[in-house]
């Protein structure tokens, strides 16, 4: 799998893989725009850890995800840590 030293040079790296779409995270789905994707209809495909050198604030994941039900491939940024959302237990579930 590949390495990246910075979530921006990952961004840049998974677009150039076709994973243009921007997902925002809900307690219980992801979602793009007004579609909500539940976590039976997405895969994570990678996943890239994040560590800020002196602010635990800093610490983030980034997910490339797909969804064949939508014929869709996007990112997902999460912090994790003190800055995680309060998900659901099937969201926690599938992004652990």
């Amino acid at each position: 799998m590949e390495s990246y030293d910075t979530v921006v040079e990952a961004i840049n790296g998974l677009k150039k893989e076709g994973y243009t779409v921007d997902f925002n995270l809900r307690d219980n789905c992801i979602v793009c725009g007004d579609l909500e994707i539940a976590h039976n209809e997405f895969h994570i495909d990678k996943f890239f850890r994040f560590e800020g050198n002196t602010d635990p604030a800093d610490e983030s994941i980034l997910y490339a995800i797909s969804s064949e039900k939508y014929n869709m491939k996007g990112i997902l940024v999460n912090g994790y840590g003190i800055s995680s959302e309060t998900l659901t237990n099937d969201m926690l579930e599938k992004l652990r």
